[in-house]
């Protein structure tokens, strides 16, 4: 699903040569699969999970037939300890370390606040901004002892605005930034960079499924280039701050957005 006035697919660079990567909730067709897919294509050697396990396989199939490389998989629940855990043990057995952790998973939703309840309140924040701090705890110990690595988390501009019937979402994604500040701190000492991204809108399949087309139109009018973002034009800024090329960039929150002042 791409507008008009997209700009092409880049060619890759080589910017993730040699490098080892793990991406949660890279299964689909929204960022987490575009970003795995550009890490392929940069040179990384991958690990993809997933909470869908035959999406996730589906999405193996597909980035092998697109990149010509086979990415290691694991089933992962974000939201249980014990699947990270499991997730990250595969990643540490299948290749032998982690150089860069993309945290992807979030869920979103659209409820006003006299009517959320507790439950969809817990869920979102649980996916959206918990699983964050579990994978990074699972992670971090590993790149720390080695001196280097990087985390790229996703985040949202509605971390920054507001809009209506995303007040847990908002919340969840304003965490994920102050998350990712904090830890960057904690994080630099032993050379680890902790950044995010915060896109506007990027158009794929399930969000046009899931939202209506007067809100896409409305949300894509608020963009300066007058359309939602490629999901690749945001894994892009992703690659970046999971390469060498950010190496002086940790605890930032980087806009993918072309939204007017």
């Amino acid at each position: 699903m791409s507008a008009a006035n997209s700009p092409p697919y880049p060619p890759a660079r080589g910017l993730l040569a040699g490098k080892t990567v793990v991406i949660t909730a890279a299964a689909g067709t929204g960022i987490g699969y575009a970003v795995a897919r550009r890490a392929a294509e940069e040179g990384a050697r991958l690990l993809i999970s997933d909470i869908h396990e035959r999406r996730l396989g589906e999405a193996a199939e597909r980035l092998t037939r697109e990149t010509g490389q086979a990415p290691l998989t694991c089933v992962c629940d974000v939201t249980v300890e014990d699947q990270v855990q499991t997730l990250h043990a595969a990643a540490q057995a299948g290749l032998g370390h982690v150089d860069v952790l993309i945290n992807n998973a979030g869920l979103g939703g659209e409820v006003p606040v006299v009517d959320m309840t507790d439950a969809q309140w817990s869920r979102v924040l649980d996916v959206t901004l918990t699983s964050v701090f579990r994978m990074t705890r699972a992670f971090l110990p590993n790149m720390q002892a080695r001196g280097c690595g990087a985390i790229v988390n996703n985040a949202s501009v509605l971390g920054w605005r507001a809009q209506k019937g995303q007040a847990h979402y908002a919340a969840a994604k304003a965490g994920v930034m102050a998350f990712t500040r904090c830890s960057a701190l904690e994080a630099a000492d032993q050379g680890v960079r902790i950044n995010a991204v915060a896109p506007s809108i990027a158009m794929h399949p399930f969000l046009a499924k899931v939202t209506s087309d007067e809100l896409l139109g409305q949300l894509a009018a608020r963009e300066a280039f007058g359309r939602p973002a490629e999901v690749w034009e945001v894994a892009n800024v992703m690659i970046f701050l999971a390469s060498d090329l950010a190496s002086y960039l940790t605890g930032e929150v980087i806009s993918v957005s072309s939204q007017r002042a």
